[in-house]
């Protein structure tokens, strides 16, 4: 007897209890770091529009290191080369959770995430491509709009107060972590600087030693860090963007619990658990204020506007996101038979479509690698703040207009009426727990 026709998945449905309890986990250290990074940001931009500049230009500029192995770097250069990297070591550590155990693991789940995420790249690239042309501009900066950055936009969520459920801050966490590696992808194949075979072969011999140490399930951070230390700086003067190394790194480490040794967290688990505090309450926001301190004049922010290359930027994070990753939602969702959640609506998508305009963090790291004279930098980098505060400001429009119900599907998301630690509506049917795969998570 053949079985029954499968129907229908529901988009942004009930999560699996499991993957409630990590995202939930991973949104709060965020959201926490992002308004950390809302302060680094304004503390740059004020002092950098004040009369003490100079002082800000000269810290950023202080350089120390060791030049004989090539790391006579700037205050300015560690923070983005250097500290951005343990950011991407986290999100290499989230992509492959996502991969072994999470939205990513099947086709089925993946697909919505990975097209809207590809059409949320794809659009804003192509949008800035067309506004150089048609002004003379230089294609350089096409990267520039397509990242997003979900500390930033968490932290809007939590200045507006808002209740988005889970589902719907599961599937922005998911687009970020597939944007991420879709930058991370864009800065090794398009900005490296003249490659050293030499060292570029280190590094990968060392990322093997580092896949083996994995593969043996050896243990010690005293095997790892000194191993990691070695990759990046071989990675940085092979002449590919050292962040590469971090995103390479949380690949290779291993998500899955090994059952046999009686293991309670897996190395992914255990680095993630420790470094995402760092990510995001240190690195991100140190990053964020010595590359953030943009002069906001009138002739610069006039200049956002009637040079190519800054509209471009600015219309690429406001109009590209907001139409790459809802047209890319709702084509796959319509192909793949996938069902909205009924108790949501499109301008549900939409609207966090247009939060996923805000490129803070990535967006300013590929500016400062895109464009080499710091008039030009200047210039993507006061883009790259006015999109992210525009589509800030509209997403909070459209997301404050939907928040009576959104308080209502959060509300009975976390009823524990037995106070038992597991939502109500999680053993609704059985009691237990609702396990991976039970709820349709699209």
């Amino acid at each position: 007897m053949s079985a029954a026709p499968r129907g229908p998945s529901v988009f942004l449905g009930l999560l699996p209890w499991p993957e409630h309890v990590q995202v939930a986990r991973a949104l709060r250290t965020e959201t926490v770091g992002g308004l950390v990074l809302l302060v680094a940001a304004l503390v740059a931009l004020v002092w950098a529009n004040t009369p003490w500049r100079g002082s800000y230009e000269a810290l950023r500029d202080v350089h120390f290191g060791t030049a004989a192995l090539g790391l006579d770097l700037s205050v300015q250069h560690w923070t983005a080369d250097g500290l951005l990297t343990v950011f991407f070591l986290v999100a290499g550590i989230e992509l492959k959770r996502e991969l072994v155990a999470g939205r990513l693991r099947t086709p089925a789940t993946a697909v919505l995430p990975v097209v809207a995420a590809v059409c949320g790249m794809v659009v804003p690239a192509g949008i800035y491509l067309a506004t150089a042309a048609a002004g003379g501009g230089r294609a350089g900066g096409w990267a520039v709009p397509m990242a997003t950055d979900i500390a930033f936009a968490l932290a809007v969520l939590a200045v507006l107060s808002t209740h988005l459920p889970t589902a719907l801050r599961a599937f922005l966490l998911t687009l970020a972590v597939v944007d991420d590696l879709g930058a991370i992808l864009v800065i090794a194949l398009f900005f490296t600087s003249r490659l050293n075979p030499a060292a570029l072969a280190g590094a990968v011999g060392a990322l093997v030693v580092f896949y083996l140490l994995q593969r043996f399930r050896v243990r010690g951070w005293w095997w790892y860090v000194p191993l990691a230390v070695v990759i990046w700086a071989l990675m940085y003067n092979g002449g590919v963007h050292a962040t590469v190394a971090g995103v390479a790194m949380g690949l290779i480490l291993r998500c899955a619990r090994d059952q046999d040794a009686g293991e309670d967290a897996s190395p992914g688990e255990r680095t993630e658990h420790l470094l995402r505090p760092v990510s995001a309450g240190v690195a991100v926001p140190l990053f964020a204020l010595f590359a953030a301190g943009v002069s906001i004049s009138a002739p610069v922010l006039g200049q956002v506007f009637t040079r190519p290359e800054p509209l471009g930027v600015v219309l690429g994070l406001v109009i590209g996101k907001a139409v790459g990753i809802f047209g890319g939602t709702y084509l796959a969702a319509r192909y793949t038979r996938a069902r909205l959640n009924p108790d949501l609506a499109w301008a549900d998508v939409f609207a966090l479509a247009v939060l996923a305009g805000i490129g803070f963090t990535v967006a300013l790291l590929i500016g400062e690698v895109a464009f080499v004279d710091p008039a030009d930098t200047e210039r993507i980098k006061a883009a790259v703040l006015v999109g992210s505060l525009l589509a800030a400001g509209m997403a909070a429009v459209l997301v404050k207009r939907r928040n009576s119900i959104y308080r209502r599907l959060w509300e009975e998301e976390h009823l524990d009426e037995d106070a038992d630690g597991i939502p109500d509506v999680y053993q609704r049917d059985t009691g237990r727990p609702t396990l991976p795969g039970a709820a349709g998570d699209g």
